[in-house]
């Protein structure tokens, strides 16, 4: 196989610095997004902080196969889940210590996404209201629920459409890296179909832009993954640009 692939960040119209961030790791098959929250900056450090430790334990596990692991391995789950679960779960215990540490950093957290592919298939992980879509023959599909406050009322189905649209909470997370020692991380595994391209986006993309018109920008850019990323987060600027916007395409392509 081998895996085409995108990235780019934009402060937005509305804000003065950018809390997101993202890395491709290509030569380990992984690619992640964060978005950060907490002030004096301190979103910017936990998003940083985030992606940076996630990808240095898959770098330092794939150099080194005898390096002691921060937590113990998951005996129901492939070597694989565990790889990436761990890292995100170390990624959390470094920023709820340096949060602890530093009084200008109190609070800080951040959301994160990563998809990382295997001989097997693919990992799709994410704890927060970041993002992973699924393209597969021109039609998108969500594979990840938002850990937020509007999504459990969604769930418990005591909002109507219009309480839904006007809901003055939609910012509010109920999880995320930095919050406590620990974090439960969502996971999910599948095999993916030639050309299948997967999306991973911030809220300031999800949020501006109706899943219909990402598809619809997929559709008529999926040949080009710069110029589809390009796009879509120019239509998150045009559509009111209130967040910062991050999306990072990973397209999966057969042998």
């Amino acid at each position: 196989m081998s895996i085409r692939k995108a990235g780019e960040t934009n402060v937005g119209r509305k804000r003065n610095h950018n809390e997101d961030s993202y890395l491709i790791v290509h030569d380990q098959l992984l690619y992640i997004v964060a978005d950060g929250m907490g002030g004096h900056a301190a979103g910017e450090v936990a998003s940083k902080m985030a992606v940076e430790t996630v990808s240095q334990f898959f770098k330092d596990t794939a150099e080194d196969d005898e390096i002691t692991w921060p937590f113990k391995m998951d005996r129901q789950k492939k070597y694989e889940e565990n790889r990436l679960v761990t890292a995100i779960k170390y990624a959390n215990l470094r920023i709820y210590e340096e949060a602890l540490a530093n009084v200008k950093k109190k609070g800080m957290g951040t959301t994160i996404v990563a998809v990382n592919f295997t001989k097997d298939g693919v990992y799709l992980a994410h704890v927060g209201d970041s993002r992973i879509y699924r393209f597969r023959n021109g039609e998108l599909k969500q594979m990840t629920e938002d850990h937020s406050l509007l999504n459990d009322y969604i769930k418990m189905k005591v909002l109507t459409e219009e309480e839904i649209k006007n809901f003055p909470h939609k910012n509010v997370i109920v999880r995320a890296l930095g919050m406590k020692d620990n974090v439960q991380v969502d996971v999910s595994f599948e095999v993916p179909q030639d050309k299948d391209i997967y999306l991973l986006c911030s809220d300031g993309l999800s949020g501006e832009v109706p899943d219909e018109q990402m598809q619809e920008l997929l559709r008529a850019h999926s040949d080009d993954l710069q110029a589809a990323v390009s796009a879509l987060i120019q239509r998150a600027c045009d559509n009111g640009g209130k967040d910062n916007v991050t999306c990072v395409l990973a397209q999966y392509i057969a042998d």
